[in-house]
């Protein structure tokens, strides 16, 4: 019979193994899509996102413009919503996009989301990308879609594959594309810190949707490990007259001595 302490170690060290594990997944804070409006130049959507330590303000601008923007209310696209088999969660994304924000796309071209703060490792779910594509100008990975071939429920509108094409533009400039079959619904994610993402639409169709989540700020999740000393501090003036007169006073004290 093991002793009481091998036990105690051996249940700590399946403990430990199990929570290792269960981390590999990490909650996602996902953008609050607020307001938006179009102007003359296009789209533009506003959302906030809340981290542990900061509140990060997004900005999504769209020249062509897009179907429709729902902040609020609505239809739930993010369905079904069991994490466990979920099109949009992984073992890296913990959680399914909250509430039915959404922003639905329909026509080719350039768009770009912008953050006030630096963040870390953003996420991309997506809806319905049939008949459509998304060129990104950073690489990704995709973390999981809608299809019984990954072991995960159907999307909304139906079941598909997500793939991805590296083109290569010439100049070392690349474009990674994201691309599928059937009815596309899944999460990619960007590795890294960033300011913003761009993306072209590569066709028309009406459409397609996509909100973005973080995994914090940069800050926050990538610490610097070795931070800048502080600058050697400078006396103030006071402080070096005082030590100015106490030398004057020793040179002065050697002087007397050696006479």
């Amino acid at each position: 019979m093991m002793a009481n302490s091998q036990i105690k170690k051996t249940l700590l060290g399946i403990s430990f193994s199990f929570l290792s594990i269960q981390a590999l997944a990490v909650p996602i804070q996902w953008t609050d899509w607020t307001t938006g409006e179009t102007t003359a130049d296009g789209f533009v959507g506003m959302g906030v996102i809340t981290t542990d330590t900061a509140t990060i303000d997004v900005t999504y601008m769209n020249p062509r413009g897009i179907s429709f923007y729902q902040p609020s209310g609505g239809v739930d696209f993010w369905t079904p919503r069991d994490p466990a088999t979920s099109p949009y969660t992984s073992d890296v994304v913990d959680n399914i996009p909250t509430g039915t924000d959404i922003i639905a796309l329909r026509f080719a071209g350039m768009q770009t989301l912008s953050f006030s703060e630096t963040i870390a490792n953003p996420v991309f779910s997506y809806v319905s990308l049939n008949g459509n594509g998304y060129a990104f100008d950073q690489d990704f990975e995709i973390l999981s879609f809608g299809h019984p071939s990954d072991g995960n429920a159907c999307g909304f509108w139906g079941c598909g594959t997500s793939f991805k094409s590296v083109v290569d533009l010439g100049d070392g400039v690349f474009e990674y594309q994201l691309l599928g079959t059937g009815e596309p619904h899944g999460t990619i994610r960007f590795t890294g810190a960033f300011d913003t993402v761009s993306w072209r639409s590569l066709s028309n169709e009406n459409w397609n949707g996509f909100t973005v989540g973080v995994e914090g700020t940069a800050d926050e999740i990538f610490p610097d490990p070795d931070p800048e000393p502080d600058p050697t501090p400078v006396a103030e003036p006071g402080t070096l007259s005082v030590v100015a007169l106490s030398l004057l006073a020793l040179a002065g004290f050697r002087r007397r001595v050696n006479r």
